[in-house]
């Protein structure tokens, strides 16, 4: 289950957000007392070397002691491992899930449009979804029929949804920018009818905050989900490779990559980094498969997330140096010093209502990257909601317990502030709430996939 919702009771902003236990305070207010970044990495990769030796100890025992029970079959080890193997390598594109229609396209990204028909003349503010931007399918808002943060936005009342489909990165768009992303979020919202609720994941988090600094007139709310703010704040495997590497040579091993990748950068190094992050997670998942290759249910469950995972795709050079540089290394959004087309990006600009939503285990971006956030924004002080799920990174946008407990209380407030306030009364948020909650499948008495 998740912690409860809290809010900050008073204006002041001295003190950081009512961080929850698992949240260091310091780690939120910005204070770098972060460790020496190579004794970290070190340290840190120690630990899940660890995790990877006690991870293949508990699968061969399992293994060994399965193998003594089939012993009188002593072909059915060798069809088993068939089985592994081809489940291994039966992989197949991502899809969408819920009746969508383009309604708007460019080379590097399209506009989806999931409102029902029934529901086109709805008195709702429109949302949009802008999904995570980390060399994988945008298709992660709209999991499975099962997992689907598309379906529980819809199922909460916020009728009018769109989502932005971001495309693989190709020759032709070696060089969007931050500028271009902008100007289709922009082109979007004007489309959908001037003004929107946005729910930003992981980096279309950070993209979110950008846009709704730079035109807070055009978001009616704001939400962002393990999004990393403050790239600098907690531990972060990621913000202290940055640092050792950005710090010691420069933008010159991530140009690199990108000369490497013909001018982008190789979705398949983004995934290998994932990987590298949390090699356990990689090798669990398949020595469980291993163990499970019987049980179709685990089978399915493990393909739908290899399908997503393992399908990578290219991310434009321009725009990835750019934010590696601006972001990652430099961390200029929460310092307030980052500009765009010669705008500086003011997060006091946000007044909107803002809502934080945060993981337990999420090793990619820890809770203090985006809590800060609140210090930052000119939201009063009682419209921004904290709550951290029990979940991982990618458990946040697609994982049942997320979509079924944190999401709905998220997306509940959300339509309070989307709707004439006539409408808006109690027995009608109730029953949204359970039929947000059944748009997502109850996750109890089925097996779990590891997964980052």
């Amino acid at each position: 289950m998740s912690t409860a919702i809290t809010r900050r009771s008073a204006p002041s902003r001295e003190h950081g957000p009512r961080a929850l236990p698992e949240t260091p305070v310091a780690a939120a207010t910005g204070s770098d007392d972060r460790p020496d970044p190579l004794r970290y990495l070190v340290s840190y990769n120690t630990r899940n070397l660890t995790k990877v030796v006690a991870e293949v100890g508990r699968a061969t025992g399992a293994y060994w002691i399965d193998a003594v029970q089939r012993i009188a079959r002593p072909g059915d080890a060798a069809r088993r491992g068939l089985l592994w193997i081809s489940a291994m390598a039966d992989r197949r594109e991502p899809t969408w899930h819920l009746a969508n229609e383009v309604v708007l396209s460019t080379p590097f990204a399209s506009l989806r449009d999931f409102t029902a028909a029934e529901h086109r003349d709805d008195d709702v503010v429109p949302t949009l979804v802008l999904p995570p931007q980390a060399g994988h399918s945008s298709t992660v808002v709209d999991y499975s029929p099962q997992q689907s943060q598309i379906a529980m936005i819809r199922a909460s009342g916020l009728t009018k949804v769109y989502a932005l489909d971001w495309r693989p990165a190709t020759t032709a768009t070696k060089n969007v920018t931050i500028t271009d992303y902008l100007e289709v979020i922009d082109r979007s919202i004007r489309r959908m009818g001037g003004k929107a609720n946005l729910v930003g994941d992981c980096q279309g988090g950070w993209l979110a905050t950008i846009y709704a600094a730079l035109h807070p007139d055009r978001v009616n709310t704001l939400t962002l989900a393990g999004a990393p703010i403050d790239f600098h704040a907690g531990e972060s495997v990621i913000a202290a490779s940055t640092r050792l590497m950005a710090g010691t040579m420069g933008m010159a091993p991530y140009k690199a990559l990108v000369a490497a990748g013909g001018g982008n950068m190789p979705g398949s190094a983004v995934l290998s980094n994932f990987i590298s992050i949390q090699p356990q997670s990689e090798i669990s998942r398949q020595l469980q498969l291993l163990e499970n290759i019987d049980d179709p249910t685990h089978v399915e469950r493990y393909r739908v997330f290899e399908d997503w995972f393992k399908y990578t795709q290219d991310i434009p050079g321009a725009f990835y140096l750019w934010l590696v540089e601006n972001l990652f290394w430099k961390n200029r959004l929460i310092k307030g010093t980052l500009t765009v087309d010669g705008r500086t990006v003011d997060m006091g600009a946000i007044d909107c209502p803002l809502l934080l939503l945060a993981g337990s285990a999420d090793h990619i971006t820890p809770a203090p990257q985006l809590f800060a956030a609140a210090e930052k924004v000119g939201t009063p002080a009682a419209d921004v909601t904290y709550r951290t799920a029990t979940a991982g990174h990618l458990g946040l946008f697609m994982g049942r317990d997320a979509l079924r407990h944190d999401w709905p209380v998220l997306m509940e407030t959300v339509y309070g502030h989307s709707v004439p306030s006539k409408k808006d009364t109690g027995a009608g948020k109730a029953s949204r709430r359970r039929s947000s909650v059944r748009a997502v499948a109850d996750p109890r008495d089925t097996p779990r996939v590891p997964a980052p």
